[in-house]
């Protein structure tokens, strides 16, 4: 399915709205001013407040498990806003909140 593109001022959380940020994004393509996000790109979270009993578990990082089938850069898929995602260590996914609206890629 057609999606818009992920760029770095995409807002993503973790399930347990803890805030997600690209790591290391696409320095070749940009998106309304900003650089694009490909699958390769790990997320870091902070603020997540999960805990299991009294134990803190937050999530600390997240990877996109699936990407565009149609549009690459530099050989890598780009993240769509209905990509799919896992959480370190607790296995949750993250989601996208709100990201730029021109691009659409599948």
């Amino acid at each position: 399915m057609p999606g818009f593109l992920l760029h770095v001022g995409a807002t993503v959380m973790c399930s347990h709205s803890g805030q997600a940020q690209a790591t290391v994004p696409c320095p070749r393509v940009k998106v309304s001013g900003q650089q694009i996000v490909t699958q390769s790109c790990t997320y870091t979270i902070a603020g997540c407040p999960f805990t299991v009993g009294t134990s803190p578990v937050p999530c600390v990082t997240g990877q996109w498990i699936n990407a565009a089938t149609r549009v690459t850069t530099g050989g890598v898929p780009v993240l769509l806003q209905d990509s799919q995602s896992i959480c370190t260590p607790n296995g949750t996914p993250m989601t996208v909140v709100s990201t730029q609206t021109r691009v659409k890629g599948t």
